[in-house]
């Protein structure tokens, strides 16, 4: 088990590249958690430190302090990865752990407060210390390409938020018809036919879709 650090106001600065005056106005303007007290002796960790260089690396990115603030809040308020995951629930979803900086990197100038607050609530986003977990590494490395491509990521979630309200229906659909014919136990076992049957008629959705766009005048 790793040893908890703690550090003094002259120590946490210097390791995190910023004077003593910056680090006491962040604790001003509430950008940090309060220090642990011992008598006059303020105490911080690393926990204090790693929220530290995620403010420096989301200025250099082009954040306000406004800004970071507001994201501070909501990574703060978010829900625990513990929560978003669940316990020993099968899936074959991989979720990504991301530094708040790495999570600005990925979709650049789109990680605002209430991007956020969106990707949390559809439970693609949760918290663990100082780190955020995306539940399904598909699902991230799709949205930051569409971003990419020029999509606002307000929109690409938007379109998952849809997108959820039929795969529910679907997944529904399917297990009715298993646990029709077939013990709950084979739902998990059968899970890849579901998969390939969505897949497949999405593709010829979208071929009918391209046919349609290619016959127009």
């Amino acid at each position: 088990m790793t040893e908890k650090r703690e550090y003094r106001m002259e120590e946490l600065a210097r390791l995190a590249g910023i004077t003593v005056r910056t680090l006491r106005f962040y604790r001003e303007r509430k950008l940090i958690p309060p220090p642990r007290r011992e008598g006059r002796i303020a105490w911080y960790d690393d926990h204090h430190l790693a929220r530290l260089r995620t403010i420096s690396a989301l200025l250099e990115r082009g954040h306000t302090l406004n800004g970071i603030a507001e994201l501070a809040d909501a990574l703060d308020h978010g829900r625990d990865v513990a929560d978003l995951l669940g316990v020993d629930a099968p899936t074959e979803e991989e979720p990504v752990r991301l530094t708040p900086e790495e999570l600005a990197a990925r979709f650049e100038g789109e990680v605002t407060p209430e991007n956020l607050a969106a990707a949390m609530d559809l439970g693609y986003l949760g918290t663990d210390g100082d780190e955020i977990v995306h539940i399904s590494r598909r699902l991230l490395d799709v949205s930051s390409a569409l971003v990419r491509e020029g999509i606002p990521l307000a929109e690409v979630l938007a379109a998952g938020k849809h997108v959820r309200e039929h795969v529910d229906d679907l997944a529904e659909m399917f297990a009715t018809l298993v646990l029709r014919h077939a013990h709950e136990d084979d739902l998990q076992r059968l899970r890849p036919l579901a998969r390939s049957v969505v897949e497949a008629e999405l593709s010829l959705a979208l071929d009918r879709r391209l046919r349609k766009r290619s016959e127009r005048p």
